[in-house]
């Protein structure tokens, strides 16, 4: 097998530009996946091999595949589903055909992608699948529900993925960030404006305040982490001889773990509903 080589995707910018560059230097042969020409120029031009690929497009997925396999010679060492977007909003003001894009891009396509990895890793005899979750996978909130649905179903896939490759010695990890210092409420606030109808839904107040947190610059948080605390996880999650089936990354992740745990529902929902 070529030595190391991993297929990263969402390089373009945040958690997938600093782990494509941070594998890179530690000796992993990294193809890096964006979506836009622009991006992908400058992905090359940063010394990464860098591939077109778009969840939302499954043929732009399997002529990545087929890329990256050519160049390894059939063959790769880890694959880390990343590339995702956050579609807000309240669950009556979302349409069901803004959900299915959100599970389009969040979901069905890391499915598509992983499907067609699996055999290449069963066939090598190893391999590692890492997903990057969220803290909103393991618990949701307001106006949350479309991107959170789709990292619930992101971490039961890496539950049955786990349970059903590691006789192939496929080890299957999922990484929760939590606040992690990138453009990612920047890009959310986008899509809801483009999306949602916020002036005239019923929960036009919450929206003004929401909005106006995006906006000015107070999303920013005191437990925010930068972009390499996900790359360290990446790490162990690659490289150890016992990768941990679940890496939470930031404050905020250890204490949602916590708190779903030792919380009534109904005391969790008091303070989910605060945030």
């Amino acid at each position: 097998m070529t030595s190391k080589t991993i297929l990263i995707t969402g390089c373009s910018t945040g958690i997938g530009h600093a782990c494509a560059h941070g594998m890179k230097a530690r000796g992993w042969q990294v193809h890096a996946t964006a979506r836009r020409d622009e991006d992908i120029e400058r992905l090359s031009a940063e010394g990464l091999i860098a591939h077109h690929l778009d969840y939302c497009d499954h043929g732009s997925i399997h002529a990545c595949l087929d890329a990256v396999l050519a160049t390894t010679g059939g063959t790769l060492t880890a694959l880390f589903n990343n590339g995702a977007y956050g579609q807000m909003g309240a669950v009556e003001d979302v349409t069901t055909a803004t959900m299915r894009d959100q599970f389009e891009a969040n979901f069905f396509g890391w499915h598509e992608l992983t499907r067609q990895v699996i055999p290449v890793m069963r066939k090598q005899g190893q391999g590692r699948i890492i997903n990057c979750s969220s803290v909103l996978g393991i618990v949701s909130g307001k106006y949350r529900a479309p991107y959170a649905a789709t990292k619930h179903a992101i971490e039961a896939l890496c539950t049955s993925m786990r349970l059903e490759n590691r006789q192939w010695n496929i080890h299957v990890s999922s990484i929760q960030p939590g606040p992690i210092d990138t453009a990612f409420l920047d890009t959310a606030l986008s899509v809801i404006e483009r999306t949602i109808d916020t002036q005239n839904s019923a929960h036009a107040a919450d929206y003004e305040t929401y909005l106006a947190w995006m906006k000015t610059g107070t999303n920013s948080s005191r437990f925010k982490l930068p972009p390499d605390a996900v790359l360290k996880k990446l790490v162990h999650a690659c490289e150890s001889a016992r990768p941990q089936p679940i890496y939470s990354v930031t404050l905020v992740t250890h204490a949602v773990h916590i708190l779903k745990r030792v919380l009534p529902t109904a005391l969790l929902d008091k303070a989910l509903a605060r945030g």
